[in-house]
């Protein structure tokens, strides 16, 4: 087992988290955590140890993509660096869709990744803007 730097790989990750997001797939949106998990941000910072907890800290986020009638969400990776053998720190900028049509622009974050058996999955957020 190794970190991944594979763009396709990395890509389909993002991709399949996007859809989790805009769609309110919270078991998805917690599948794709690794555990411990920490999300850091200019004003706060948060972590968990359990599935329930990554559940409960994603639950409010399907209204508001809905109220901003955003469906769809596309990552572009921006750089890809390697840490260790399993860590891969991954600078994404997030764009979104809405339900006309629109392209919205979105954060940035920085995901360091852990290579696992089932792939990538997130072990820090840090929302860089």
């Amino acid at each position: 087992m190794r970190a991944s730097t594979d763009l396709d790989t990395l890509s389909d990750f993002f991709d399949r988290y996007g859809v989790a997001l805009t769609t309110g797939d919270v078991p998805t949106i917690a599948g794709c955590y690794a555990l411990p998990g920490l999300v850091v941000a200019d004003t706060y910072s948060f972590s968990f140890s359990t599935m329930a907890a990554v559940a409960l800290s994603f639950v409010g986020a399907a209204p508001d993509y809905q109220e901003r009638e955003l469906v769809a969400a596309h990552a572009l990776i921006e750089e890809v660096e390697p840490v260790s053998a399993l860590l891969t720190m991954v600078a994404v900028r997030w764009e979104f869709l809405d339900s006309k049509g629109r392209a919205v622009p979105g954060e940035r974050y920085r995901y360091l990744l852990r290579g696992t058996e089932d792939g990538p999955a997130i072990c820090t957020v840090v929302r860089t803007g």
